[in-house]
């Protein structure tokens, strides 16, 4: 998960939370590492703060749809009128949450937007003569069936999910 947020008490904090539940956490400080981490780095959701410095999250979040990225977005502000909720949604986000708000709730939404997001993908992945279906747990080279073991396919579905960006050592041992 990606998590912008320029208060650095409150990003540990819910980095601390979302950990616990078992999600692995990168924090940016602001819209352009925000960019940048995108570049460079896959992740499965981005939980955007709106009052960012010198760009805000509602603008962020309208240049990654801009550039084609579609993974889900959890706006977070202090802002609850109807008007920002409606901006929110209407710059791209997927989901709006109000501070404060209590963790469990943060888990749930974060949860429905990993669920439809994955719903909405198809369970075959190809890269080249290589295809594997999720569904089935099947993997084909050029259209054989190969057999893998349960590691060697959690490896190769990782890698093909995070395709065609090279993946750290350290970023696959921790998946």
């Amino acid at each position: 998960l990606l998590l912008v947020e320029d208060d650095q008490m409150l990003a540990a904090g819910i980095k601390q939370g979302l950990a616990t539940a078992g999600y692995m956490v990168d924090i940016v400080e602001s819209a352009e590492a925000a960019l940048d981490a995108m570049t460079s780095d896959s992740f499965d959701a981005a939980i955007i703060d709106i009052g960012l410095p010198q760009m805000t999250g509602l603008e962020l979040t309208e240049r990654m749809r801009q550039r084609g990225q579609t993974m889900p977005v959890l706006m977070l502000t202090a802002r609850d009128a109807l008007q920002d909720r409606v901006q929110g949604l209407d710059a791209g986000a997927d989901d709006y949450m109000v501070k404060p708000f209590d963790l469990p709730e943060l888990l749930a939404r974060l949860r429905a937007l990993l669920r439809r997001s994955q719903a909405a993908t198809t369970s075959v992945l190809t890269l080249g003569p290589l295809s594997i279906d999720t569904a089935a747990r099947q993997v084909l080279v050029n259209d054989q069936n190969l057999d893998v073991g349960p590691r060697e396919w959690t490896v190769l579905q990782y890698l093909m999910l995070h395709a065609p960006k090279p993946v750290s050592k350290e970023k696959l041992l921790q998946s």
